[in-house]
């Protein structure tokens, strides 16, 4: 039973929970819609290697819901463990896609690949133990963009 909740929490927190966080960040930041949600990906990796669950947390919206109907106390819990059982943890992101529908909605696709140790090649995404697809829903919350929705897979590699 140990060994199954471990494999759930691996699979969704090590694509799926981390992934979502990366494009969350709160931004306050003067210019355009597009390159605030591109700052807040940058700052959020670094928040995500950090390992810092308060700070992830303040990124995600009290509304937010993920592709299996999820709220935002599971994706806590389920990030707690993610990050209880990997002591370091090191992403690559890139944006596949990012739109904004809305002038305060942004619709983001993102691939990001975990890695088990940090690796000189920053994009070396065959370096990675997992990648996945994440697209995420962020809406602007005051002056914060915060994830409101998010759903992942794998992705497929050749």
């Amino acid at each position: 039973m140990l060994t199954h909740a471990a494999g759930i929490v691996r699979g969704f927190a090590g694509g799926f929970a981390i992934a979502l966080l990366l494009a969350t960040l709160g931004c306050s930041q003067p210019g355009t819609p597009e390159s605030q949600v591109r700052a807040v990906i940058t700052e959020a990796e670094r928040a995500a290697e950090a390992r810092d669950l308060a700070g992830l947390m303040a990124l995600v919206s009290p509304v937010f819901r993920d592709g299996q109907g999820g709220d935002r106390d599971e994706l806590q819990h389920t990030l707690r463990g993610y990050l209880v059982m990997h002591q370091s943890v090191h992403l690559l992101t890139r944006v596949e896609s990012l739109e904004f529908p809305y002038k305060d909605y942004a619709r983001v696709r993102l691939m990001v690949g975990t890695l088990g140790r940090e690796s000189a090649a920053a994009t070396a995404f065959e370096l990675a133990a997992d990648v996945h697809e994440v697209a995420l829903e962020l809406k602007l919350e005051g002056d914060e963009w915060r994830v409101v929705r998010a759903e992942r897979r794998s992705a497929g590699r050749d």
